[in-house]
Parts: C-alpha cells; sequence; structure tokens
C-alpha cells in the first residue's frame, strides 16, 4: 500500500509540476502577475505560519515586516542599483534581525497582549515610512516606483510572448519552492518539535531543557526574516512601493490565510495564498457597494465547513478514504 501511495505522490507531483510550468502561457497577462501574487503571499504566510501555528505566538504586525523588506528591495534597487535578485537575501537579513530584536522584548508578553503590541508596530511602521526625515530613501507618500527586470531571453510558447511578468512567475516560483522547501527541513526536524513543545507546553519544553528565550526570539526573526522575503518579492513583482500599500489589513490578510490555509501547516500557505488574493476580487465583483460584508460572509462560511483551514480537510478526507480502501 505505502509503495502504491508513493507512486501516485509522485504521478500527481509531476503532473502538478507541468501544469505550474505551462500555467503562465494559457492565460493573460495580468492573470500570470495575479498568480505572483499569491505565490508571494503564500511565502509570507509561510513565514507567519512558523510563529503562529508552530509557536503559538499571534501576530497581528507581520505587515510591517513585509514593508520592510518590501523597502528594503525598493531602496537597494533605485538608490544603490543592486540586482533585484540580490536584493531577497538583504531582505531577509535585516528582517530576521529586526524581527529578533523586536521578539526579544515580547517574550514577557504572551497571548492577545502580544497580538496588540504587534498591531502596534503595523499601525505605526506606515507612518514611519511617510517621515520627513527619511523620504529621500523612502519616497514619502509618494513611494518608489521601480523597473520590473526583463526576461534573460526571448521566445514564444502556445502563441505568447516570454514577458516580463511570465519571467517573473518562474522566478518567484523557483524561490517560493525553495523557501517551502527549507522551511519544511527546518520543521521536520528537531527545531520544529522544540517549536511545538514550546506552544503546548512550555513549562515541560523548560524542564526538558529548551531555551524559552532564544526559541522564542529565533522564531520571531527567522518568522519576520521569511515574511520580508515574500515583501521584497512583492516589491519586484508590483514593481512600487509605498506607505498606504502596508497597512494594518495587509497584517489581518495574512493572518486570515494562515487560519485559512490550516494552522501549523506547510502546504497551508498556498490556500491561504489563494484565498487572499482572489476572494476580495470575487466579493467586488459580486457587490461593487459592500465587498467587505461578501467577503465576511465568505470567511464565516468557509470556518463553518472547514474549521481546520483546508489542509486540515484535506487531511480529515484524505484519512476517511484510507479508512474505507483498509475496510
Amino acid at each position: 500500500m505505502k509503495a502504491i501511495d508513493r507512486k501516485w505522490l509522485w504521478i500527481g507531483s509531476l503532473l502538478l509540476l507541468a501544469v505550474l510550468l505551462v500555467l503562465p502561457f494559457l492565460v493573460k497577462n495580468y492573470r500570470v502577475f495575479q498568480f505572483n501574487l499569491v505565490l508571494v503571499y503564500a511565502v509570507a504566510i509561510l513565514g507567519l505560519n512558523i510563529l503562529t501555528g508552530f509557536n503559538g505566538q499571534i501576530s497581528l504586525g507581520h505587515g510591517a515586516f513585509y514593508a520592510f523588506g518590501a523597502y528594503t528591495a525598493a531602496i537597494m534597487m533605485d538608490k544603490m542599483g543592486v540586482p533585484y535578485w540580490a536584493t531577497l537575501p538583504a531582505a531577509f537579513v535585516l528582517c530576521f534581525i529586526f524581527g529578533f530584536l523586536v521578539g526579544f522584548p515580547a517574550l514577557r508578553l504572551a497571548g492577545h497582549y502580544l497580538a496588540l503590541a504587534t498591531f502596534a508596530l503595523a499601525l505605526a511602521v506606515p507612518q514611519l515610512l511617510k517621515y520627513k526625515k527619511i523620504e529621500g530613501f523612502t519616497g514619502g507618500v509618494q513611494g518608489i516606483v521601480l523597473t520590473k527586470p526583463e526576461p534573460p531571453f526571448a521566445f514564444r510558447f502556445l502563441d505568447q510572448p516570454f514577458s516580463a511578468d511570465r519571467w517573473l512567475y518562474f522566478f518567484t516560483l523557483a524561490v517560493s519552492a525553495l523557501m517551502f522547501l527549507l522551511v519544511w527541513n527546518l520543521l521536520r526536524g528537531r527545531v520544529g518539535r522544540a517549536l511545538i513543545a514550546v506552544r503546548d507546553h512550555p513549562i515541560a519544553a523548560t524542564a526538558m531543557g529548551i531555551n524559552l528565550p532564544v526559541f522564542k526570539s529565533m522564531t520571531f526573526g527567522v518568522s519576520a526574516g521569511v515574511t520580508g522575503l515574500a515583501g521584497a518579492l512583492g516589491a519586484i513583482v508590483v514593481a512600487f512601493v509605498s506607505p498606504d500599500s502596508f497597512t494594518v489589513n495587509l497584517s489581518i490578510f495574512l493572518l486570515v490565510g494562515v487560519v485559512v490555509g490550516g494552522l501549523a501547516s506547510i502546504p497551508g500557505a498556498i490556500f491561504g495564498g489563494i484565498f487572499i488574493q482572489f476572494v476580495p476580487n470575487i466579493a467586488d465583483e459580486i457587490s461593487k457597494s459592500a465587498p467587505a460584508a461578501i467577503y465576511g460572509l465568505v470567511l464565516i462560511g468557509f470556518m463553518y465547513l472547514l474549521p481546520m483551514g483546508v489542509m486540515g480537510g484535506i487531511y480529515k478526507l484524505w484519512f476517511r478514504l484510507r479508512a474505507k480502501a483498509a475496510g
């Protein structure tokens, strides 16, 4: 049975890879742009899920780390002439340091107190980006306009040109796959078990020799670094950053993506990215006068049908099918 499952897993993976490689040539540029944002949001949600899903620290301020990563990439590209791909590791490192510095004093906070502290961070960062003394770097309220990177070579496939958005799709897909692989390797071993132990039984984790301050601060840093890298990717894809693009709503949407995809689920981040990218657009198409009401109703219905998120529902269905097959 295991050999058969492994065989179908490989077949499914190869089919999925083929679909992902052909997909950008089957749709128009705007749809490709939306797919790019799905991948960007999936990486950002992955970063938040490390902190909230696996370590139990609730954050309503990850939009601030996303903004910090986006502005890091934009300033390096616009002011320093750094290649777009080289801004990603820089955004990760700077956001890791920023997150570690934020997480260390937040060790005394937990639950809704930590959520409120990070919420204050999400409120403060957009205003700081408008500060006049640094608008020479940030562009102030006008933001920074970037140029999308051109593809390294040109060709046509299925009568579609290899445009900048299609090149960015493959670039974003490769970076996203790398980040998911790295996070999966990080969380499947001792580090992941330690994070879950700290989340579920902090006193028992301390008795087992786990250093809570170090683990919590490092988790905050890694989570912020991954989300900041997603922000840098988002700046490259959108080719524009401004303070009004990173309001507190972004932090809330990222948390919604974590819950919709499934807490402590790595693949769930993909479903969360799809939800926060497409559902608001669908709600706007259904009702121009009250899109937020439609979005809220969809979210309530979704949580009623899948209280454990998309991946929770998939796992539940999979176990039922395997139980029927075994019986």
